[in-house]
C-alpha cells in the first residue's frame, strides 16, 4: 500500500511547546536592551581600561621578576645546602665542642666540691637525657621543633613583629631562631678555630655569636642542611651537649652534675625547667650566682610546659610547690682558694692547660672548710668593728702537710681572687721565735735553761747599734726559755739566736719549710723575715709530727676521666728530720705554756691541749696566731692588704680568737687527745731519769769562745 497521497503524522506533536513561546518574547527585548547599555559603557570603559591594563601589566611584570628571583634564589639555597649538606660530619663528632679540658677536684672522701676549666659531664642523647628536660627545652627555645624545616617563618615573623614594637631593629633582640639554629651557631656554621685568625678562642667565640643579615642567611642554610642530614633528635642532642648551661657547664649531663648532684637522666620536672631556663642567659641565671633568680626563670618554664601540654596541671603544682635546689656541694661552692691553690700547685699540662677532662682528689674536708669560713665570719661580725676593711686568712692542716681547710680572705665564696694564705709574703713577727728555740733544744739547751732579761744592744756593721725592747718595754731579770716564750719576751730570743749562731736558726726555719728569704741580722730572732701563712703552719705542722719537715699539699690523686689508673699521686708530706723529737716534745711543751698561760691564752681549748706561739710585727701591720692539738694545726693571719697598720690588735688578740673559733668547730666531735709533749715533773722530785724529761746530750765544755759568748748573753743551763 502506497501512503503517497496521505497527509504524514507529526512524530512530536506540535503543540508540545507551544505553552512555553509566549513566555520567550520577554525574553528576545532583554538582549536588545543589553546591546544598548553595551553601546553606551565604552564611553566609561575607555577612562578605565588604561589604568587597569596598566597595573595588571605591573602586576604580571611584578610577578614574572619575582618567580624567576625565587627561583634563581630558590635555586642557590638549595645548592648551597647541597654543598653544607656534603660537610657535615657524622653527628656524633659534633656532641663535645670544647677546645680544653675540664677539671674535677673531689674532697678527701670522694665528694666532688669544685670545677674548673670548661666542664663536660659525658655524652647524652635526646633518648638517655630526663623527658622533663628534653620537654623543658623544646618549650621553652622552640615550640615547633619537630613540625618546621630548621628554620621557622612563623617564629621570625613574631620575632620580628616584637623588635620593632619595642623600638629596637628587626634583627635586635628577638631572633626567632630555632634550636636548629641556635645549634647551627653553636657549632660556628662549621668553621673551626684558627689561631692565624683569631688572637684568642674568646674573639672566636664572639665572631661566631655575632648577629647580621648575612650571618643569619648563612645559619638558615646550614640549618636546612642540618634537618637534612640528620635527624631531629639528632639535632637536639647536639644542642643538649653544646648549649652553655652558666657555672663552667657546657650540655645537659654537666650542669645536671654542678647544680644538682645528679645525672640528666635523673632530673625532675622542676631540675628540668630550671636547666632550660639557663639558655636563655645562662652566666646571670645560674642557680649557684642567683638561686631566687633562676627558680623565678624556672616557673615561667613550666607554665610553658603546661601550656603546651608537657604536663598536667597536678605536676606543674608539684614543680611550683618545691622549686629545683642546689645540691650540698653547688650550695657550699666550698674550698675556691683551696682549688684554686691546688690547680696553680699541679702541673700546668693537667690543670690550667688540660687538654684532658681530669679528676683530682684532694685533701679538702668539707666539714673543716666550713668550719674555717664560720669561724672568720663569726670573729668579723661580732668581735670587728663594723667597716673594717681589715682581711684575715686561715689554713688547717694535718700533721703530715695535707691541708684540711683554707680561706685566703673574707669573701668566702670566690674563684681566681688573691689567695692571702698562699700569696702574701708577711713579716712574721714573734711568730717566727719557736725555731730560735727549736735550734737551742736541738744543740742540748733545756725548756728551763735561763737567759737574762735585760737592757741589750748589739753592733750591726753598716747600721750601727741596734737594741731590741720588750714589747711591754719592762725587763724581767733572768727567766727560763720557757717563759722567754711564753710572754713572748724579744730580748731573750735575741741573746739565744746570737748564742746559737743565726746561720743555725735559718737553717732550721729553712729547713722546716720557710723558703722565703731570712733576715741575715739579728732581728732574724724576732721575725723580720717574710714568709706566707701555709709555710709558717707547715713549719708548725713539723713540731707537731715530732721534728720533721713537711710540704704542705692538697693533692692525692690524679686521673683521667674514665681511667682507674692515677696520673700522679701525692705531691707533698713528711720530708727530712730536722730536729730530734725530744727536742721536738719539749718544744710543744713550751708551747702550750703559751696557750695554757702566756700570750695565746685566748686560744685555749675548752676540751684539749693545744700548744701555739703569737706573732705581732712592727706597728701592728701584721697580727698571727699558730698552733696545733694532737689531730691538727692551724694558722691563721690578720692584718691590711695595703700594710695599714691595724688598731689595737695583736696575735694574742683577734687572731687568737679566730684561731679558737675555728679549732672548736674542727675539734666537734673528736675525742680528745694528750699533745705529743714533754710533761716535766715537779722540780723538788725531778731527775734526769724520770720519765718525760728530755735527756740531756753532753755539750761540749772545751769551746772556750761559746762559753765566753754564753756567759756575756747570760744564757745558762
Amino acid at each position: 500500500m502506497s501512503n503517497s497521497g496521505r497527509k504524514k503524522n507529526r512524530l512530536v506533536a506540535e503543540k508540545r511547546y507551544s505553552a512555553s513561546k509566549p513566555k520567550k518574547k520577554p525574553a528576545k527585548a532583554k538582549p536588545a536592551r543589553r546591546k544598548a547599555t553595551a553601546r553606551k559603557a565604552p564611553a566609561r570603559k575607555g577612562l578605565l581600561s588604561l589604568p587597569m591594563r596598566l597595573v595588571r601589566w605591573v602586576l604580571r611584570l611584578i610577578w614574572n621578576i619575582t618567580w624567576r628571583i625565587g627561583a634563581v634564589v630558590a635555586l642557590i639555597v638549595g645548592v648551597a645546602v647541597v654543598y653544607t649538606y656534603t660537610t657535615l660530619p657524622p653527628v656524633g663528632d659534633l656532641l663535645d665542642g670544647r677546645s680544653r679540658g675540664s677539671v674535677t677536684l673531689l674532697d678527701r672522701n670522694g665528694d666532688v666540691y669544685a670545677w674548673r676549666g670548661d666542664q663536660f659531664g659525658g655524652v647524652v642523647t635526646a633518648d638517655t637525657v630526663s623527658p622533663a628536660l628534653k620537654n623543658a627545652v623544646v618549650a621553652t627555645e622552640d615550640k615547633r621543633f619537630y613540625y618546621h624545616p630548621g628554620v621557622d617563618p612563623i617564629g621570625i615573623a613574631s620575632a620580628v613583629r616584637i623588635n620593632l614594637r619595642e623600638g629596637r631593629g628587626p634583627l635586635q633582640g628577638h631572633g626567632g631562631s630555632t634550636i636548629t639554629q641556635q645549634t647551627a651557631k653553636l657549632l660556628c656554621l662549621g668553621v673551626e678555630y684558627d689561631k692565624a685568625k683569631w688572637e684568642t678562642e674568646a674573639e672566636y667565640v664572639a665572631d661566631c655569636r655575632r648577629t647580621s643579615l648575612s650571618r643569619k642567611v648563612k645559619e638558615a642554610v646550614f640549618a636546612l642542611a642540618m634537618e637534612a642530614k640528620y635527624s631531629k633528635d639528632e639535632i637536639l642532642s647536639v644542642y643538649l651537649n653544646r648549649a652553655y648551661l652558666g657555672g663552667g657547664a657546657y650540655g645537659a649531663e654537666a650542669a645536671a652534675q654542678r647544680y644538682f648532684g645528679k645525672g640528666a637522666s635523673k632530673l625532675n620536672v622542676a631540675e628540668g625547667a630550671m636547666l632550660a631556663g639557663l639558655l636563655t642567659a645562662p652566666s646571670t641565671l645560674a642557680p649557684t650566682a642567683n638561686l631566687a633568680r633562676s627558680q623565678n626563670r624556672a616557673s615561667v618554664v613550666v607554665r610553658l610546659m603546661q601550656d603546651q601540654g608537657y604536663i598536667s596541671s597536678t605536676d606543674a603544682a608539684a614543680a611550683l610547690a618545691q622549686p629545683a635546689e642546689l645540691s650540698e656541694a653547688a650550695e657550699k661552692q666550698a674550698g675556691g682558694y683551696f682549688a684554686d691553690w691546688v690547680m696553680a700547685s699541679g702541673p700546668e699540662f693537667f690543670t690550667r692547660d688540660t687538654t684532658e677532662d681530669v679528676i683530682i682528689k684532694t685533701t679538702l674536708d668539707q666539714r673543716m672548710q666550713k668550719a674555717a669560713e664560720d669561724a672568720l665570719q663569726y670573729v668579723f661580725e661580732n668581735k670587728v668593728r663594723e667597716g673594717s676593711k681589715a682581711q684575715a686568712a686561715i689554713v688547717v692542716m694535718s700533721a703530715d702537710g695535707a691541708v684540711r681547710a683554707m680561706v685566703g680572705g673574707r669573701k668566702i665564696k670566690v674563684r681566681g681572687a688573691f689567695n692571702r694564705a698562699t700569696q702574701a709574703k708577711r713579716q712574721t713577727g714573734s711568730a717566727f721565735k719557736p725555731f730560735v728555740y727549736a735550734t737551742a733544744l736541738e744543740l742540748g739547751y733545756s725548756h728551763d735553761s735561763t737567759v737574762v732579761d735585760e737592757p741589750f744592744c748589739l753592733d750591726v756593721p753598716g747600721s750601727g747599734q741596734w737594741c731590741p725592747e720588750n714589747y711591754t718595754r719592762k725587763h724581767y731579770g733572768r727567766v727560763t726559755l720557757t717563759q722567754a716564750l711564753k710572754d713572748s719576751l724579744n730580748i731573750p730570743a735575741v741573746k739565744v739566736s746570737e748564742s746559737v749562731g743565726r746561720d743555725l736558726v735559718r737553717k732550721v726555719a729553712s729547713d722546716f719549710g720557710i723558703e722565703s728569704d731570712l733576715a741575715a741580722g739579728p732581728a732574724l730572732a724576732l721575725g723580720a723575715s717574710e714568709s706566707t701563712l701555709i709555710e709558717m703552719t707547715g713549719a708548725y705542722a713539723g713540731i707537731l709530727n715530732g721534728g720533721s719537715s713537711v710540704t704542705p699539699y692538697g693533692l692525692k690523686e690524679l686521673r683521667l676521666l674514665g681511667e682507674n689508673t692515677p696520673l700522679m699521686g701525692t705531691g707533698g708530706g713528711i720530708g727530712e728530720r730536722v730536729i730530734q723529737e725530744p727536742a721536738a716534745r719539749e718544744l710543744t711543751y713550751m708551747m702550750h705554756q703559751v696557750v695554757h698561760g702566756g700570750t695565746g691564752s685566748r686560744a685555749k681549748l675548752p676540751d684539749r691541749e693545744a700548744a701555739g706561739k703569737t706573732g705581732t710585727t712592727q706597728a701592728a701591720r701584721d697580727a698571727w696566731f699558730l698552733g696545733f692539738t694532737a689531730d691538727y694545726v692551724a694558722g691563721v693571719w690578720m692584718g691590711y692588704d695595703d700594710n695599714t697598720p691595724l688598731s689595737g690588735v695583736t696575735g694574742g688578740g683577734l687572731p687568737a680568737e679566730i684561731w679558737h673559733e675555728t679549732m672548736v668547730r674542727v675539734h666537734d666531735g673528736l675525742e680528745p687527745r694528750q699533745l705529743p709533749m714533754l710533761r716535766p715533773a715537779p722540780k723538788s722530785t725531778q731527775r734526769s731519769d724520770q720519765p718525760g724529761t728530755v735527756p740531756r746530750q753532753p755539750r761540749d765544755q772545751g769551746n772556750p769562745i761559746e762559753n765566753i759568748l754564753r756567759g756575756i748573753l747570760g744564757i745558762g743551763n
